[in-house]
Order: structure tokens, then sequence, then C-alpha cells
């Protein structure tokens, strides 16, 4: 016997969010991070870190909230796995630690999720800076996402367990692991753009400047494409040549 539509829907409604923060050193910004995601029905925090030199740890167990923290190696990819395996949700929503939820981000995700033929899903993205080259760099995402449905890490990826799992999780990259997972889930079905933003540091696209870490984004999308090791491209990064 299969249950009705009416009982799927209240199943939908309730469903479970687990919601995975990867961290390392992000004292600066995890108490506001954490802070949106209340008030919230149905919802466990985990945040992974990947060792922090700072007092990430100590300040979230000094806020007093349910979440729970584990230890892993160092790798966004690694951690947000690792994040996965500990959840009890039914669905998996992947935070950055510099980015914050927007209000009613529970029921939107819930909806969304329950859309015919949608698999996963993002938000649009604001950035943190009043800067007119950054409301284009909004634009641009939001038409990436939207006509392309290739939303990135910073968006807020949600998706079910059960999909995550049938992909395999994310790729074990040292860069680019959120553009590979949603290659892999744009062959099972739709990726949809949730209208409500969440808001993300600008620190990036500030510390080296809107157009060149535009430039360097795209640089690393095509040398991804044609072939370049994941690996060259992160040791780029890490010699100052690319910034991420």
């Amino acid at each position: 016997m299969t249950d009705s539509p009416k009982q799927d829907q209240l199943l939908a409604q309730n469903a479970k969010i687990s919601i995975i923060i990867p961290v390392i050193n992000e004292a600066e910004n995890i108490v506001s991070t954490l802070a949106t995601t209340k008030p919230s029905t149905s919802v466990e925090i985990i945040v992974v870190d990947g060792g922090s030199s700072d007092r990430t740890v100590e300040i979230i167990n000094n806020l007093g909230l349910e979440v729970e923290v584990i230890i892993s190696n160092p790798g966004r990819a690694i951690q947000m796995n690792t994040g996965a395996l500990a959840a009890t949700g039914d669905i998996l929503l992947f935070l950055h630690a510099d980015t914050r939820l927007p209000p009613g981000f529970d029921t939107m995700i819930r909806q969304a999720i329950e859309t015919p033929g949608v698999v996963a899903g993002a938000f649009t993205l604001k950035i943190d800076a009043e800067l007119g080259s950054l409301r284009l760099i909004e634009k641009g995402v939001e038409w990436r996402s939207h006509f392309w449905q290739l939303p990135y890490g910073d968006q807020a990826i949600f998706l079910k367990r059960e999909v995550f799992q049938a992909v395999g999780g994310f790729p074990e990259l040292p860069i680019m692991e959120d553009f590979e997972l949603i290659r892999q889930l744009k062959h099972q079905g739709r990726i949809i753009t949730i209208p409500a933003p969440v808001v993300t540091s600008a620190r990036r696209w500030l510390k080296k400047g809107v157009w060149q870490t535009t430039l360097i984004n795209q640089v690393v999308i095509f040398a991804y494409f044609i072939g370049v090791s994941p690996e060259h491209i992160r040791r780029w990064y890490r010699q100052g040549k690319l910034y991420r």
C-alpha cells in the first residue's frame, strides 16, 4: 500500500534538513552564518572543521546552539562528504561558512525539492559589498544558474540525501568539487534556483579585485575543461598566481 498524495505532501513539509558547514579558520564569519540557520524547523547543523588554528571551534561551542562539530582532514570536498556521512536529514544543505541564509530558507528548500523533475537546487547570490561591479557579477550568476543550471557552492547547494549518495557525493578534488557535482546532477534532473538570495562575503572579490577575480574564475573553468589537473590548478592558488 502506497502513501496518498496528501501523506506524501505532509512528509515533504516535515523533511529533516541537515546543514553541513565546512570550516577552516572562520572565527570572523561563523557566528553570523550560524545565526541565519534560526529560526527553522526540523533542522540539524553539522560543522566540519578541517584543522582551524583560530578560535572557530571554541566560538561554536560557546554559542549554546545545538551544533555538532566534527573534526576532519582538510579539504572542502572531504569535509562536506564527512558531514554528509554523519547527517541524519532527508535533505542535505551545503553552506559555506561565510554565507548567510535567507529567512524561511527551510520552507523554501522543502517546497523546491519536491517540485516534479527537480533533483537539487541552490539560492540566488548576493555579495556583501556596495560595488556596482558586484551587482553585475550577481546578474551573471543569476543567468548562469537559471539558463545553464550551474549554481556554485557559495549559493548553498541542497539536494535529497538519496540523490547525493546515488552520484557518489562530492568528488574529492582539491578544487572544482562543486562544479563537478553539479555536472553529475544535471544528468539526473533539473536544478532549481530559489529567487531569495543567500548573502556571501565579498572577501575573495575584494582581495584581488572584482574583474581580476572573475577572470581567474573563468581561467580555472577553462583549464579544468581542457584537462589541467585540479591539483595543478590548486597549486597555482597556493603559489599566489590564482586566488580562491
